[in-house]
C-alpha cells in the first residue's frame, strides 16, 4: 500500500468517524458543529495522542491504554482558541470526545 493509499484511508475513516459524531450529538450541537469544526477536533485528538506520549503508554491487562479525557478537553478548547477556531464549552467538547472514542471502539482501531 502506497502513502496515497494511506491517506485516503484516513480521509474515508475521517468522514465515517465525524458521520458518526454528528449522529450523536443533540440536536442544537449539530448545527453548532459543522463538519469542519469536527474535523479540526479530530485532528487534534490525534495531535494529542501523538504528542501527549499517551501512546507510549503500556496498555493495561485487558489492552487498554488509560487516557485522561480532562486533560484531553482541555487540549482542544486550548488548541481551538489559539487556532481561532472558537471558544467552545467544556461539556460540548467532552460529547465530540467520547463519541469519537466510542466510534474508534466500534471500527476496532
Amino acid at each position: 500500500m502506497t502513502d496515497r493509499d494511506d491517506f485516503y484511508e484516513d480521509d474515508i475513516d475521517d468522514v465515517k468517524t465525524v458521520e458518526y459524531i454528528r449522529n450523536t450529538l443533540p440536536q442544537e450541537l449539530k448545527e453548532k458543529y459543522t463538519d469542519d469544526i469536527l474535523y479540526y477536533i479530530i485532528d487534534v485528538i490525534n495531535d494529542f495522542f501523538t504528542s501527549s506520549g499517551v501512546l507510549d503508554q503500556e496498555p493495561d491487562e485487558d489492552g487498554y491504554i488509560e487516557i485522561d479525557n480532562d486533560e484531553l478537553v482541555e487540549y482542544i478548547i486550548e488548541e481551538a482558541k489559539n487556532d481561532n477556531v472558537g471558544d467552545f464549552p467544556a461539556d460540548e467538547i467532552i460529547l465530540i470526545v467520547n463519541a469519537e472514542g466510542e466510534y474508534v471502539d466500534l471500527s476496532g482501531e
